[in-house]
C-alpha cells in the first residue's frame, strides 16, 4: 500500500519523516511530532482545506475572525504585508483581493507542503510571493514590512519558538507599523465550550493552552519593543485579536 495515501493515527509520526512524499521532511521536530496529522501529511491537507471544516473547528467564527484581522490591515491594502504561516480556508485569497495594484504580499511557512497548497489556492505571481521560512528566524531585513499578520499561528508553537516568532514579527515591521495576532484566548468561566475545549486542546494542540494563561505581550523578547497595544476578545473570550504597533 502506498504510504502517502494513508493517514493512520496508530503509526508514529516519525515513521513519516523518512518518506519524502509525505511533506514532513526537514521541518522542526515539534511540528513533525505534534502537528503531522494536521499540516504535514498530504491526506491531512486534503481533509482540512475546506471552508466548512475550518469554520467548524472555530465554532462558526472563521469568517468573523478572518475579517477582523483583514480589517486591521485595511479595506484597500497598500505597501508591503507579511503573512506568517499559511492558513487553511480563504484567509489568503480574501487578503489578496484587498491588495492595491502597487502593494505586495509575502507569505511564509516552514512546511513545503503548505507552500505547495497555497500555490493551488492563489496565483503566487506578480505582487504575491510565497517562501519557505521559519517564523522564529525570518530572513527579511529589519523594518521590511508595513504590517504583519499571524492568524492562529501562536497556539501551534512551543513557548521558546513562540517568543522568537513574536520578536521576529516585531523586528521585520517598520516603526509605526502594526503586527496583528488572532488566536485562542482563555474563555469566560460560563462559556459553554470551556470544558470541551480544554481537553481537546490539551490532547490535539498542547501548546494552545499557553494562550489561556499568558498574554501575547508577555512573549515579546526583551530586545524588542512596541509603542502601543490593543486587545479585544470574542465569542465569550475564546478568541482574541491583539494589535501591536511598533
Amino acid at each position: 500500500m502506498d504510504k502517502t495515501e494513508t493517514l493512520d493515527a496508530r503509526e508514529a509520526p516519525l515513521d513519516f519523516v523518512v518518506d519524502r512524499d509525505t511533506g514532513m521532511q526537514d521541518v522542526p521536530a515539534y511540528l513533525r511530532e505534534t502537528y503531522w496529522w494536521a499540516y504535514l501529511h498530504p491526506r491531512a491537507v486534503k481533509i482540512f482545506e475546506h471552508q466548512w471544516i475550518v469554520n467548524l473547528i472555530l465554532w462558526g467564527n472563521f469568517a468573523r475572525l478572518r475579517d477582523l484581522a483583514l480589517d486591521e490591515l485595511g479595506e484597500n491594502i497598500s505597501g508591503r504585508t507579511l503573512q506568517v504561516a499559511c492558513v487553511y480556508g480563504d484567509f489568503t485569497p480574501k487578503l489578496v483581493q484587498r491588495l492595491e495594484p502597487s502593494a505586495r504580499l509575502d507569505v511564509v511557512d516552514v512546511a513545503p507542503i503548505q507552500i505547495e497548497n497555497l500555490h493551488r489556492k492563489i496565483d503566487v505571481t506578480g505582487n504575491v510571493h510565497a517562501d519557505r521560512q521559519d517564523a522564529s528566524m525570518l530572513s527579511f531585513a529589519e523594518g521590511s514590512f508595513d504590517q504583519v499578520v499571524l492568524f492562529f499561528l501562536l497556539h501551534e508553537l512551543p513557548a521558546e519558538v513562540r517568543k522568537k516568532a513574536v520578536g521576529e514579527a516585531l523586528r521585520v515591521v517598520k516603526p509605526g507599523g502594526k503586527v496583528v495576532f488572532v488566536d485562542y484566548h482563555r474563555p469566560v468561566w460560563q462559556h459553554p465550550h470551556r470544558y470541551i475545549m480544554k481537553p481537546v486542546l490539551k490532547t490535539l494542540e498542547p501548546f494552545a493552552l499557553d494562550l489561556w494563561e499568558t498574554e501575547i505581550a508577555d512573549w515579546v523578547p526583551g530586545e524588542r519593543s512596541f509603542s502601543s497595544i490593543q486587545k479585544e476578545t470574542y465569542f465569550g473570550s475564546l478568541y482574541q485579536k491583539v494589535v501591536m504597533t511598533r
